[in-house]
């Protein structure tokens, strides 16, 4: 089945070097860093948020995936967790690249379902969550600057 393709969007002001409030739908968030790094910790920090997408699309994945093969899900719990050197967003000189360099997720099931049976759920989850594909290959990113002068920004 060919699904048509989907667009999501996001729309974000700079209130600080460190803060931006971010609008998606009908909500509205901040995305700060923590005082120890220079922000205001109003929000979590934008790579806390990647981990953060990936827990939550994992989640709605695996229970697809099990509901598609009979697997009664009674409780699910997910920990993320990223390595990453903060060398080349500070400007040193590392051969490390910016992003992490591993991401660990964790998921503890409850279910009646036999570990193997839980293992092919999350083996099948993982290659079908759209977020752990934009973690695990390449995603072109473009950077381009807006017509538009900031000054005119509301």
């Amino acid at each position: 089945m060919n699904a048509k393709s989907l667009k999501f969007s996001v729309a974000a002001k700079s209130e600080s070097p460190t803060k931006l409030m971010v609008s998606v739908r009908e909500f509205s968030f901040a995305i700060d860093e923590p005082e120890s790094l220079g922000g205001t910790n109003a929000g979590p920090n934008p790579v806390e948020l990647v981990l953060a997408s990936l827990a939550g699309c994992i989640n709605i994945v695996i229970h697809m995936v099990a509901a598609e093969q009979g697997i009664v899900i009674r409780g699910l719990r997910l920990t993320v967790e990223g390595d990453l050197d903060p060398s080349l967003l500070m400007g040193s000189p590392t051969d490390e690249r910016a992003g992490f360099s591993a991401i660990a997720l964790t998921a503890e099931v409850d279910s009646d379902a036999s570990a193997e049976e839980i293992d092919e759920v999350l083996r099948i989850a993982e290659t079908r969550c759209p977020v752990a594909d934009n973690l695990n290959s390449a995603t072109p990113v473009t950077l381009q600057q807006a017509l538009t002068p900031v000054s005119t920004l509301a």
